[in-house]
């Protein structure tokens, strides 16, 4: 059954086929909501309130993404409440006037692991974290991850230039061992 019959099923409340695009996303899905969360349960939690939040809103579903791009949204637009409500802080910061120049930049000195660089941008602050984790981890562009977040793509970008560059200085301090 091609992808469109299915939620075209789906958006009709047929329970076979909703069970069929679960058991087509559940992994996967699984899989975005731990790399935010960091915990089985809590991201087992947030991905069955994912499912439910998208099989009830079936009908907003126009097609104009992948049914997967949708649910990712809704998985991680998820992960970010479940965490912002257990540190119950958001932090306002008005960045729309500073300018951003794109760094594309990514490279960090050889040896360090791919774990160590998980490590040091869970260890972000928040605000820097979560774009640095869409923008490298889930592959988003500055206007998806604007949305997702209710930032500016200015706010992205800055957040990101910033994010980027205390995780390189992470990394340093990591390798050489100077802390500060």
């Amino acid at each position: 059954m091609f992808q469109i019959e299915l939620v075209e099923k789906c958006k009709s409340n047929d329970r076979q086929a909703q069970l069929q695009l679960y058991r087509q996303y559940c992994d996967g899905m699984y899989g975005v909501a731990l790399r935010f969360l960091k915990n089985p349960h809590d991201a087992e939690d947030v991905l069955q309130e994912a499912f439910i939040k998208a099989f009830q809103r079936m009908d907003q579903f126009k097609g104009e993404v992948t049914f997967g791009a949708w649910l990712k949204r809704i998985v991680i637009n998820g992960s970010i409440d479940f965490l912002k409500s257990k540190h119950q802080k958001t932090v306002e910061l008005n960045e729309g006037h500073i300018h951003v120049v794109d760094d594309d930049d990514w490279s960090v000195e050889e040896g360090i692991s791919i774990e160590t660089i998980k490590e040091v941008i869970e260890d972000l602050p928040e605000k820097y974290k979560y774009v640095v984790q869409l923008f490298l981890v889930e592959g988003y562009d500055h206007s998806e991850i604007s949305e997702i977040l209710e930032i500016s793509e200015t706010a992205s970008r800055t957040r990101l230039l910033r994010g980027k560059m205390k995780l390189k200085e992470s990394l340093k301090n990591r390798t050489y061992g100077t802390g500060s």
